[in-house]
This record gives structure tokens, C-alpha cells and sequence, in this order.
């Protein structure tokens, strides 16, 4: 059962939320919210892996399986990697245990390009690797020095938000696994639930489904410019609506178990530029990509002094990151087109906030508004380009 799609699952959701508000309203046992956090994730992850998967021709297995098996591989690596870590801190073996980490992903996305019988990926693999690979990059940065299976394994497989994030970081879900909740807490967590619940409702079953309905679907087929045009509008609102109401459903429901997810958009549409765009476009994947792979390649190659120019160095940290968000999307063309066109729009945006800060020729109230529209456009333009409406 795909989470948040249909009425079905909110009322299955019924059976773990309901004995939440109970205890929280009426709990005395604070520490019994841990234990809830496990049965409520236990039985969701049955329901939602419960149907069978063909992995190879002739060959099926429960998709809970798979979910199991990555998740006890990845405490397995995490486990051995802290161990080693705390022996001596070695570059490669953190190299080694990175590959490790993105092992099940490269082999559920990439491998069935040249091997298309091979289906060993499941929903929700792209977001637990980012949560497996934090643990991994925290624990090199020696930011963590215990490892609790249990922990563990409650942070990467916490329900609400496995199939499409908002993506934790495991620091920011202990700081929550490890807080008891009194009434009042539990009360003001529990109205924020209900606003996330009811503007996920919103976003997702009546806007979105209204743009997809009467705008999107429409004009899904059409060749003409202006059909193309308007179809590139329509996707861009009915992504931003559909994701953003996924998202709300997951924080709503984490606010419920007491687990603060951070939120993952900002009035993206409202962006004066391409880079503030992506601090309030699906923050929890713009910002573990910027502290991941953007910051620890600038503050690499500005060690190595390879190349002196910092504005080079980044860049090419631009086009790293970028290209490699449009990597974790999948193998197709639009998504590698899509990461390197962002990478482009923030190398010019970066070269021109330079440009203009020393000239100040463009700023002011009117400017700001031009900002927006032409961010917006550019932002709508890469949406096309994503949606492979062009080819």
C-alpha cells in the first residue's frame, strides 16, 4: 500500500494514530512513546510492504524482505565502519563503507539499465540511503560514537517519512527519540499534526488533484508551443502541490510521535534567485546535498590547493552536487539534464551576485520583483525539463 495516495491507508493510519492520542492525553508512562514509535512502525511497514515482488523471473519475495534486508545491511556497515573509526581514522575505509552505503541503490536504480530482469529496489530506497549515509559521513566526522540498534533502526526506517521524505538527520531524531513528552508537549505537537494533516489533505487531494484533472491531463499530449508552455506551468504547480502535500502528511504524522521532521518547503515560488529557490525547495535534499558533497568538496579542493580559484572550486562544487542530485533521481537523460541545468543557473546566479554587489546597477523593490518572475521561470523551465515532456 503506497502511503498518503488514498483514503484506504488514512484509515489503516487510524490503528497507531489513535493509541498515540491516548497515551499522549492520558499517558502516564512518558517513556511508553518509544515503544510506540516501534509497534506504529512495525505494522505500517507490514501493510505497506506486504505485496509481493518479482526480483528476477520465477522469483518473488515480500517487499518487507527487502526493506528488513537493507536495513539490517546498513546497521551492519555503520556498525563495523564506527568500530574501525574508533580504532583510526582512515579515508578509505570511509570510502569503503560510502560504496557500502550506496550499494542497494546503485544496484535497485542503475544495474537493471544493462540488466532489466533484475528488480531489487523497493519504495522509499532513495531516501533511506540518504539517512544510512548520514550516520556513515557523521561518524567519519566522529559526531557519532554509539550506535543502539534499536535507535538506529527506528531513525531509518521511521514510517511517517520512508517513502518520500522529508530526510532526517540522525543527530536531529535522537535529540526527539530521546525526549519524554509531558501533556502539554504532546498537545502542542499534536495541534501542529492536525495543521500539517489538513494542508496535506489540501495540497495533494484537492488542489493537485484539481490541476492534474482539469489543466495538466488535458494538454498532456499536444506538440504546440503554446501547449508546451502551459503544460510546463501545469507541472510545475502540480509537483510543487502533490510533493508539498506528501511532505505535510509525513511532518503532521511525526509531530504525532513526537519526532520534529524538519519541513521541507518555503514558498519556493516567492525565490529571488536560483540558490534561495533552493533553500526553500525541498530543503531536507538541498541542504543535505549542500553539508554532504557541496561544502566537503569545497573544503577539499581549497585543502588540496589544486586549484587557487575559489570561485572555480565552486563551481565545480555546483556541478558536482547538482549533477549528483540529478544521479540519485535515476539513469534517465532528463534527470542528468535536469541536475546540470541547476548546476548552470547557479554558477551564472553566483557570477552575477558578484557582478552586481560591486556594480549595484540592479536592486531595489522593483528589482526584487523582477527577481521572482524571472526565478520562477527559470524554476518552471527545469520542471519541463524534469518531466521529460521534451524528449
Amino acid at each position: 500500500m503506497t502511503p498518503y495516495t488514498n483514503f484506504l491507508y488514512f484509515g489503516v493510519l487510524l490503528y497507531v494514530a489513535v493509541p498515540t492520542i491516548v497515551h499522549g492525553l492520558f499517558g502516564q508512562l512518558r517513556s511508553w512513546s518509544r515503544g510506540l514509535i516501534i509497534l506504529a512502525t512495525i505494522f505500517m511497514l507490514v501493510i505497506q510492504y506486504a505485496t509481493p515482488q518479482t526480483v528476477w523471473p520465477g522469483t518473488e519475495v515480500l517487499s518487507l524482505w527487502l526493506v528488513i534486508g537493507y536495513a539490517v545491511t546498513q546497521w551492519i556497515v555503520a556498525r563495523g565502519f564506527l568500530v574501525l573509526r574508533q580504532r583510526a581514522k582512515n579515508r578509505w575505509r570511509f570510502y569503503a563503507a560510502v560504496l557500502a552505503g550506496l550499494a542497494p541503490l546503485i544496484i535497485a536504480k542503475y544495474i537493471p539499465v544493462f540488466v532489466p530482469e533484475l528488480a531489487l529496489g523497493f519504495l522509499g530506497i532513495s531516501y533511506l540511503t540518504f539517512r544510512s549515509l548520514d550516520v556513515i559521513i557523521c561518524i567519519q566526522d566522529g559526531l557519532i560514537t554509539e550506535l543502539p540498534p534499536v535507535h538506529y533502526l527506528a531513525f531509518l526506517l521511521f514510517f511517517p517519512t520512508i517513502s518520500s521524505g522529508p530526510i532526517d538527520r540522525y543527530r536531529r531524531f535522537a535529540k526527539d527519540w530521546k525526549r519524554d513528552r509531558d501533556r502539554s508537549e504532546f498537545l502542542q505537537d499534536f495541534d501542529l499534526a492536525v495543521d500539517r494533516l489538513f494542508r496535506g489533505f489540501l495540497y495533494k487531494f484537492i488542489v493537485a488533484a484539481l490541476i492534474k484533472q482539469y489543466w495538466l491531463d488535458p494538454i498532456s499530449h499536444g506538440i504546440q508551443i503554446g501547449n508546451l508552455v502551459s503544460y510546463m506551468y501545469a507541472y510545475t504547480f502540480y509537483l510543487f502541490f502533490d510533493f508539498a502535500g506528501y511532505c505535510s502528511f509525513a511532518v503532521g504524522l511525526s509531530y504525532l510521535f513526537g519526532i520534529h521532521t524538519p519541513e521541507n518547503f518555503n514558498r519556493p515560488f516567492l525565490a529571488r534567485n536560483i540558490r534561495e529557490f533552493w533553500d526553500r525547495w525541498n530543503i531536507s535534499l538541498s541542504t543535505w546535498f549542500r553539508d554532504h558533497v557541496y561544502m566537503r568538496f569545497v573544503m577539499a579542493a581549497t585543502k588540496a590547493k589544486v586549484i587557487k580559484n575559489k570561485h572555480l572550486i565552486s563551481a565545480l562544487g555546483f556541478f558536482l552536487t547538482m549533477g549528483l542530485m540529478g544521479l540519485w533521481h535515476g539513469p534517465a537523460w532528463r534527470y542528468i539534464s535536469y541536475g546540470l541545468y541547476h548546476g548552470t543557473l547557479l554558477v551564472v546566479n553566483d557570477n552575477f551576485s558578484r557582478w552586481n554587489k560591486q556594480h549595484r546597477l540592479l536592486h531595489g523593490r522593483v528589482w526584487q520583483i523582477a527577481s521572482i518572475l524571472i526565478t520562477f521561470q527559470a524554476v518552471c523551465f527545469g520542471m519541463l525539463i524534469f518531466s521529460g515532456r521534451l524528449g
